[in-house]
């Protein structure tokens, strides 16, 4: 199976270097994106930060460049909006929508409108100094840039094609304090349309435990569900 797999915010493709490097050993083809403007040398345009749409966009063009080879389309938190993006339109070309720890929209709903207050709060005092980019909270890689706040707080335009869906699978970090996902988790474990899964190392699994994610990525079916 091919993966394509999406970080969170202020992350590149290199939080998912030890899992692509696990699914790789299994045979898998794992492409892992780094969004515009988190750019390990910077933003090409600071003065024009990308929002939720360009980093649709973006992976939407991955997508579509492919050679029709099944992807399981992962997103880690932030991740998850852009992934739910990217399915809406380019559903039929997706085998299996992975959501890490991430949020998970509806029409109209934003990162800013379905994350916590705390951090809510952290993206507006992060942005404080020009209002257009949220600077890395501390504790974060090194290897972490500013993410562009118009992408937290847009909103998403999902169209509802009847297209086929990707089968669904969500995998919870646990509830680790000040997690938005929560309730999302229980919600998804009493739906059908779902598969859930816990590895309860916190928030950044790919990082705290890449061989327990690698080995739940690997049982992925690679048809629809």
């Amino acid at each position: 199976m091919k993966y394509v797999m999406v970080p969170g915010g202020w992350q590149g493709g290199w939080v998912f270097d030890s899992v692509a490097a696990e699914l790789s050993r299994d045979g898998h083809h794992v492409e892992a994106v780094t969004l515009s403007g988190l750019e390990q040398d910077g933003p090409a345009d600071v003065d024009r930060p990308p929002n939720l749409d360009a980093h649709i966009d973006q992976v939407a063009e991955i997508i579509h460049r492919g050679d029709g080879t099944p992807v399981a389309l992962c997103g880690h938190s932030y991740g998850g909006m852009v992934i739910a993006g990217v399915a809406d339109r380019l559903g039929d070309r997706l085998g299996q929508l992975v959501f890490i720890d991430a949020y998970v929209p509806d029409d109209g709903d934003s990162c800013w409108s379905l994350t916590s207050d705390s951090f809510r709060e952290l993206f507006i005092a992060g942005a404080r100094a020009d209002g257009r980019w949220v600077a890395v909270p501390e504790g974060l890689d090194p290897r972490a840039r500013p993410h562009p706040l118009a992408s937290f707080v847009q909103s998403i335009s999902l169209g509802g094609d009847p297209r086929p869906a990707p089968g669904r699978t969500f995998i919870s970090g646990g509830a680790w304090p000040g997690s938005p996902f929560v309730t999302l988790t229980e919600r998804l474990r009493d739906d059908p349309n779902w598969q859930v899964h816990e590895i309860p190392v916190g928030h950044n699994i790919a990082r705290r435990d890449p061989q327990s994610l690698a080995a739940v990525l690997g049982t992925l079916p690679s048809g629809s569900a």
